[in-house]
């Protein structure tokens, strides 16, 4: 919190390639920071950082309304095109330790196509790769965005019957993070009311951690 009247969260976000990762990112700061666009090799190379003006009408503790801010580290997708898993996660830590080494970070954000089936290998993946970031307490600290949910509901699904008729895998993995989920709308531009609704969820994820940021492993603070 930079003062009494304001609280800032801190989130990182990731996922494969063309899942809507950047995009995501965008929508949650109300900007345009991130490079976002189809292409058929992975956009982003390298970490940014995105932060967000005050926003009121979001938070309120203690009978008193608080301004939010956002910060979220965009990151390289994994599998990435043109990096290594190792180049990949060293940039991601490197990050992490810079922009958050102080804070700690509140939430990763692990971004799915609610289009796409989730696969057992895929999954397994982003796993592992999320427990080298974040170290043994990592389900505490994500949750998952499922992008291009308007697909999903031009096929008739409502956000109920998409998870009644999901994959063991995607369940699965919805249990493993206490179903922390949100559905994201990837084919508009979220709105400013979407947005509200979007980061108020964030908020309430973050509560159920107490307001705890999580510490960076160690080997992360040594890459700064």
């Amino acid at each position: 919190m930079a003062d009494s009247n304001e609280m800032t969260i801190n989130l990182v976000v990731l996922g494969r390639t063309q899942t809507g990762k950047s995009a995501a990112g965008n929508g949650l700061l109300g900007s345009s920071d991130f490079e976002s666009h189809c292409s058929p090799s992975s956009v982003t190379t390298c970490c940014s950082l995105g932060r967000s003006c005050r926003i009121l009408g979001i938070i309120r503790r203690n009978g008193c309304e608080l301004a939010l801010r956002v910060q979220v580290i965009d990151t390289p997708s994994y599998p990435h095109s043109g990096l290594s898993k190792e180049q990949v996660r060293d940039t991601v830590r490197s990050a992490l330790a810079r922009h958050f080494g102080e804070e700690g970070l509140h939430l990763a954000l692990l971004v799915l196509r609610a289009d796409l089936p989730l696969c057992p290998d895929e999954s397994d993946h982003a796993i592992q790769f999320i427990q080298e970031l974040l170290g043994p307490t990592w389900k505490d600290f994500t949750a998952v965005l499922l992008t291009h949910a308007d697909k999903a509901e031009e096929a008739g699904f409502s956000e109920e019957a998409y998870l009644h008729s999901a994959s063991s895998t995607l369940l699965s993995l919805l249990t493993s993070v206490q179903n922390k989920y949100i559905f994201l709308d990837n084919q508009k531009s979220i709105i400013k009311e979407e947005r509200d609704i979007v980061l108020r969820k964030l908020l309430n994820f973050i509560r159920q951690n107490n307001y705890q940021a999580l510490p960076l492993p160690k080997h992360s603070k040594e890459l700064n």
